[in-house]
Parts: C-alpha cells; sequence; structure tokens
C-alpha cells in the first residue's frame, strides 16, 4: 500500500504512469513519449508525457537509471532534477550521452528516469552577521578539502 497519492495526468492517453519495478524501490520509472536519437556528448531534453500535482511540503526529484548509465553512458544534465509542488506542466528530462563513440537511440515508452518523492522543508533564510561554530568549521570545498575557485583565488 502507498504511504502517498500523487495525482498524475497525461499528455497522451498511452503514456504510463510512473510505475515502481520492484518492491522497496525508491524511484519509480518515467518513460519517453518520443523517439530520441543521442550523438556521442549530445544532450536533449526529452518530454515524459506526465504532469503531477505534488502536495505541499513534497517535491520530485528526477534522478538518472542504473542501467541506461552502465549500458550506453546516459545520464541526466542536472540530475537530479527538481520538480517543485506548485508544477503542473510536463515533465522533460534532459538527458546525456556521455559515451564518446556510440550514439543512443531510445524509443517512445523506453525507460528514461525514476522520480523519487521526498518530503522537503521551507525554509526560512536569516542573515546572521557571523555563524556558530562546527566540527567542520570552514575547512574546504567537499569531504577532502578540495578549495574552491573563490577561495583559491
Amino acid at each position: 500500500m502507498a504511504d502517498l497519492e500523487i495525482l498524475v495526468s497525461t499528455t497522451e492517453p498511452d503514456v504510463p504512469l510512473p510505475r515502481y519495478s520492484h518492491p522497496g524501490d525508491a524511484g519509480a520509472d518515467v518513460t519517453t513519449r518520443i523517439d530520441v536519437t543521442l550523438a556521442p556528448g549530445e544532450r536533449a531534453t526529452v518530454p515524459t508525457g506526465l504532469r503531477i500535482a505534488l502536495p505541499a511540503g513534497y517535491a520530485a526529484f528526477v534522478h538518472p537509471r542504473s542501467g541506461l548509465a552502465a549500458r550506453h553512458g546516459v545520464t541526466i544534465v542536472n540530475a537530479p532534477g527538481t520538480v517543485d509542488a506548485g508544477y503542473r506542466g510536463e515533465i522533460a528530462v534532459t538527458l546525456l550521452n556521455t559515451d564518446p563513440h556510440e550514439p543512443v537511440t531510445l524509443a517512445k515508452g523506453d525507460r528514461i528516469a525514476q522520480l523519487v518523492i521526498q518530503r522537503v522543508e521551507i525554509a526560512d533564510f536569516v542573515a546572521v552577521e557571523s555563524l556558530p561554530g562546527s566540527h567542520r568549521g570552514e575547512g574546504g570545498f567537499g569531504s577532502t578539502g578540495v578549495a574552491t575557485t573563490e577561495a583559491a583565488r
């Protein structure tokens, strides 16, 4: 039984609704509603034919499919893409073929991404003169301490 109901409409009657492939999956598969070929290094924004109505306090995150990435080098340019609760337009996915040699052809109905629905907090951003201390402090960008471009200048 689902924990949350998401209203979905489609641009065409044959567009499949998002579907979890296995019990316990975090991401529901979404498909392309068009045929598309991506040349090596090419990107394209691919329509899914899905429009969703998320409840306030939730967002949908569009993640790459590991099978497409492993077999063909296809990923999502802005992964994960964010679908806000107030958005009612068609969900589209900007795919990128990272393979340097082989084109990738996706047919209408092929699974291209996964939607992960998550509760999100709405923050109130408060300007302050200084921040409280922390264990990490200002110790570098990322977990390895790589300096940011601004900090390196």
